[in-house]
């Protein structure tokens, strides 16, 4: 009788977290500017590393957040002053894997350091405009010889 009691603690905590994942997604969702975004996390491996989640438009910056995790913080900030696109390719190899065959990637760079981020054809669009309406004074949003997507 015991270990059914212990299963029946495990499922209650189990379904718990999970609660508090959709609760989490829920309160941050509310305020809208929501994207689909994966962002690579590691480069150890080539084509691994992504990261899913879901970033948002706050002001000057994209605040990133992972899909699967508690934390109520955003996991990356990207701020709009200094952000600059450098090139975008489609999904190659293991990535065509872990992401849909709409998606574009882009490599970014910023103050802090490169970042690869995916995201839908469709989303690519709005991202750029987000960052040609930056202020003046900032860096150029896209670089000169993009390939063919």
């Amino acid at each position: 009788m015991q270990a059914l009691e212990w299963i029946g603690v495990a499922l209650l905590i189990l379904l718990a977290a999970v609660t508090a994942l959709f609760v989490r997604r829920a309160i941050l969702v509310r305020a809208g500017g929501i994207i689909r975004l994966n962002v690579r996390v590691s480069t150890m491996l080539d084509g691994r590393g992504w990261s899913p989640g879901f970033g948002r438009f706050v002001d000057d910056e994209l605040r990133w957040y992972r899909l699967f995790s508690f934390a109520i913080r955003p996991k990356r900030v990207l701020s709009r002053r200094g952000l600059a696109v450098e090139r975008r390719r489609l999904p190659e190899g293991q990535e065509r894997l872990a992401m849909s065959p709409d998606w574009i990637i882009l490599r970014c760079i910023s103050h802090q350091a490169p970042i690869e981020i995916a995201m839908a054809k469709s989303t690519v669009t709005g991202f750029l405009s987000w960052l040609e309406a930056a202020p003046p004074g900032a860096a150029s949003p896209m670089a000169q010889d993009w390939p063919a997507a």
